[in-house]
């Protein structure tokens, strides 16, 4: 079999908040893929003792129901780390491609989430016009929002 991109995973402090978010506000959808883990076999993989897992999977947007996802998951030991930050090394962030970058910002800022950075606009080749920002979610993940436009 070929290699193919499967999912994202966050780890929330709420899964179900955090996912209900993602729903709302980026318009993913459960793929009735939720999961109730443990076991040795899960504590083998994640080397933590009597680890258990509780999360779903969410399609993302205009995609078919054969993946990519993302899956959010609560883990029943959290394991507490500094606030993320865009520069910092790892997985830095989602993009979403949005009609209305101000508005979808808007949204997630009603919803709990917040705002990092100013909203820019920026002049590609071909007549081409993007609008970006930088948001957080209600968990403090970054969220890339963007928008083209032909001029």
């Amino acid at each position: 079999m070929a290699t193919r991109y499967v999912h994202t995973n966050i780890i929330a402090k709420d899964w179900k908040k955090l996912s209900q978010f993602y729903q709302k506000v980026l318009h993913c959808k459960p793929i009735n893929q939720n999961r109730d883990l443990k076991g040795e076999w899960l504590d083998k993989l994640t080397g933590i003792p009597s680890v258990h897992i509780q999360g779903e999977h969410l399609l993302l947007p205009d995609y078919s129901e054969d993946h990519p996802t993302l899956e959010i998951f609560s883990y029943s030991q959290e394991e507490h780390n500094s606030s993320k930050k865009i520069n910092h090394l790892g997985f830095s962030h989602l993009a979403f491609e949005v009609d209305d970058v101000r508005g979808t910002l808007k949204e997630i800022i009603l919803e709990g989430g917040g705002q990092l950075g100013e909203v820019v606009e920026a002049a590609y080749p071909d007549n081409i016009k993007a609008t970006f920002v930088y948001a957080k979610d209600i968990e403090g993940n970054i969220i890339e929002l963007q928008s083209w436009q032909k001029i």
